[in-house]
């Protein structure tokens, strides 16, 4: 009988509360460090922006960062640096995120500059015009002018998915970005952006008392709105393989990346779980069996990668959502042998089960990185908050090293068993001819 690999759970402290305007917030004080990270996380992403107005969830975090109605520009710049803190905010599928790491004398300052922009930034014509140039800027950088820009994370996800909320560009349109109004980022504000629809978490050296008390004190007045209803995220299941291929004028090589769709990440679990474990064996470190075959015996490309979620976010994604592979080739590097080899790689996973040692060894990696993850303030307070968000289990981030250990070698196996190229979704980058 296998055993299971045996990882003990992190015992990070948990306190949770909620205030009269329905802003939810997660504690957990650790004084070991006299540091503190402060994370406050929207219930809104990319899958979230209407229809024709792709783009408009980054364009607004953004925004966040223009000034309050108390503040004026750049202020929330000046009071964390000068505290001698650092801050940044991302957009993701599924959530929007604001974060700041500071001394721990300086708790009390984060806490007011995103209560006063959770009751209002300051949403102005100026400012929007100017972030939609930013943002444009952005995305000639990342996108339009990179090679392999925006592969697969834009690429793929039209080609899985038929739904407006699954397919369309994260990124944005540069119509839909420059027809963007300030009437449309009050709206977008006053919906998504309500105390009820966020949570808040801190990590690190602070007092657990007082810090309930400068919580209520500087958020416990934001109005509070109505949460609103989550979009309709359902999709359709693949009825059969998809394929595209694309040229890219920069890249110097060709590239494919393909993937399936796995079990819903919150509603069920202990289902998903097999495949963010499935992806590290495949695809983690040199004796993994896509990069033992593919890059080194056959050498038919040179970088496999794999995982769960189209932005990396495996335990803060929700469904839809997909397993992903990810290749680059050597010149004149044919994908659909890639393509075939890896059929043969998971059919003999599938049918011959995993060699000794294969699985204990990936899951102390994963729990490694876990483990590491979770060691500085903000790699707590982060997923926390959004663990909240989706989940109400801030929690979960305790356990999830230990969960890890325990996932079997017939539920990686029964995982490999169920991608199928009929359920593939593929997409290649196809070299530009202009070399």
């Amino acid at each position: 009988m296998a055993r299971r690999t045996k990882i003990p759970a992190t015992k990070y402290p948990v306190e949770r509360f909620t205030l009269g305007n329905g802003l939810r917030v997660v504690l957990t004080p650790d004084r070991s460090a006299p540091v503190v990270g402060v994370a406050v996380v929207y219930d809104v992403g990319i899958r979230s922006e209407p229809e024709g107005r792709t783009g408009f969830a980054h364009l607004f975090e953004h925004l966040m960062f223009q000034g309050s109605e108390n503040l004026e520009k750049l202020a929330h710049f000046r009071h964390v640096q000068g505290a001698g803190g650092s801050f940044n905010g991302s957009t993701h599928l599924d959530y929007t995120d604001y974060f700041e790491i500071l001394p721990a004398g300086a708790l009390e300052r984060a806490l007011f500059l995103e209560a006063d922009r959770m009751r209002g930034p300051r949403l102005t014509e100026e400012n929007l015009r100017n972030q939609v140039d930013v943002v444009k800027e952005e995305i000639r950088v990342n996108v339009l002018n990179r090679p392999y820009g925006g592969f697969p994370w834009l690429k793929l996800p039209p080609v899985m998915f038929e739904t407006f909320p699954n397919a369309h560009d994260g990124y944005g349109s540069f119509t839909d970005l420059e027809s963007a109004t300030v009437d449309d980022a009050a709206e977008f504000f006053h919906k998504y952006y309500a105390s009820g629809n966020a949570t808040l978490a801190v990590a690190g050296d602070f007092d657990l008392a007082a810090t309930v008390e400068l919580v209520e004190r500087h958020f416990g007045d934001v109005p509070a709105r109505p949460k609103p209803e989550l979009p309709d995220f359902a999709e359709p299941a693949l009825s059969g393989e998809r394929r595209e291929s694309y040229v890219d004028q920069l890249a110097p090589l060709p590239a494919i990346a393909a993937g399936w769709r796995v079990p819903d990440p919150i509603a069920d679990f202990t289902a998903y779980l097999p495949y963010v474990v499935l992806a590290e064996v495949l695809t983690d470190g040199d004796a993994s069996r896509l990069v033992e075959r593919l890059v080194q015996r056959d050498r038919i490309v040179t970088s496999v990668g794999g995982y769960l979620g189209f932005m990396g976010d495996e335990y803060q994604v929700r469904n839809p959502t997909a397993l992903l592979l990810q290749a680059h080739l050597p010149p004149g590097g044919d994908a659909d042998k890639v393509l075939r080899v890896v059929d043969e790689e998971l059919d003999r996973l599938a049918t011959g089960g995993l060699a000794p040692g294969e699985l204990a060894r990936t899951q102390a990696r994963m729990a490694t990185h876990l483990l590491r993850d979770t060691d500085a303030v903000l790699g707590r307070a982060l997923p926390m908050a959004v663990l909240e968000l989706q989940r109400g289990r801030p929690e979960l981030l305790n356990e999830l090293p230990k969960l890890v250990g325990e996932v079997t070698e017939a539920q990686v196996v029964a995982a490999a068993a169920t991608l199928r190229p009929e359920g593939r979704a593929t997409v290649e980058v196809v070299p530009g001819v202009d070399k």
